[in-house]
């Protein structure tokens, strides 16, 4: 049987039937209802609409850069952090989530992603190398970290959509304020963020969304999964808002 409650997911990002990840997400949440028994209720909202979050049970900031909106992608992930919710960042939503930190937690209130800004003086994600686009590669996760459990494997190849990623001289910046790199892949480089004093926090720069079969992946089932215990622990409190479907 379903469960007794429902799970708000709030999806945010600017929907375009240009961004194959935004036509694959609402299909896996919808393999998840069946697989796993979740009540998973799910609304798009905007960058540009990101007001009042109450209510919601997770938040997953969507690829789709540049957003309409940076600063309502930020607040969405400020709120997740601040409010215990689970959060899931891919893509896009890796970088702005690293912003979020450095600017809200590290005091680098300045830094800037060079996609929009590349003229800044305090780039904090930076263009790679080499291009991600379309392609695959293989991630390593650290044991004893969320990112790992949630794998259950020291090695995966995941599918990347991205041409920009953190610029690693600030890993210490992030790390030395509480945020943890959980992998890597094989030259060194983050690939998940995660915050270990948080219920459910995981940003990864690849796009777990874009899995190959029609399973969910792993990442995308622990967080549905988190939303729901969210949901649980909220059934009992008063609502202060209501969101229209």
């Amino acid at each position: 049987m379903p469960t007794a409650y429902t799970a708000r997911i709030a999806l945010v990002g600017d929907r375009s039937p240009q961004v194959r990840s935004h036509a694959r997400v609402p299909r896996l949440l919808d393999a998840l209802r069946d697989r796993e028994q979740l009540d998973l209720d799910v609304y798009w909202i905007p960058t540009d609409k990101v007001e009042e979050l109450d209510g919601f049970d997770g938040i997953w900031l969507l690829p789709g850069s540049p957003y309409a909106s940076e600063s309502g992608a930020i607040t969405a992930v400020q709120w997740a952090r601040e409010n215990g919710v689970p959060f899931l960042g891919t893509c896009a939503g890796f970088h702005h989530a690293l912003l979020e930190y450095a600017r809200n937690i590290c005091g680098a209130t300045a830094v800037q992603h060079a996609e929009t800004s590349p003229d800044a003086d305090d780039l904090l994600i930076v263009p790679l190398a080499c291009s991600l686009v379309g392609h695959e590669a293989a991630v390593q996760f650290v044991p004893g970290t969320a990112a790992a459990a949630i794998i259950g494997a020291e090695r995966s190849i995941e599918r990347y959509h991205c041409s920009y990623g953190l610029d690693t001289s600030r890993l210490d910046l992030l790390r030395n304020h509480g945020l943890l790199f959980s992998a890597f892949d094989d030259t060194g480089d983050p690939r998940i963020a995660e915050l270990p004093t948080h219920p459910f926090y995981l940003a990864t720069l690849f796009q777990p969304e874009l899995a190959g079969d029609k399973t969910p992946h792993p990442i995308i089932s622990s967080f549905a999964q988190a939303a729901a215990t969210h949901a649980s622990t909220r059934v009992s409190k008063p609502s202060h808002s209501q969101h229209p479907g």
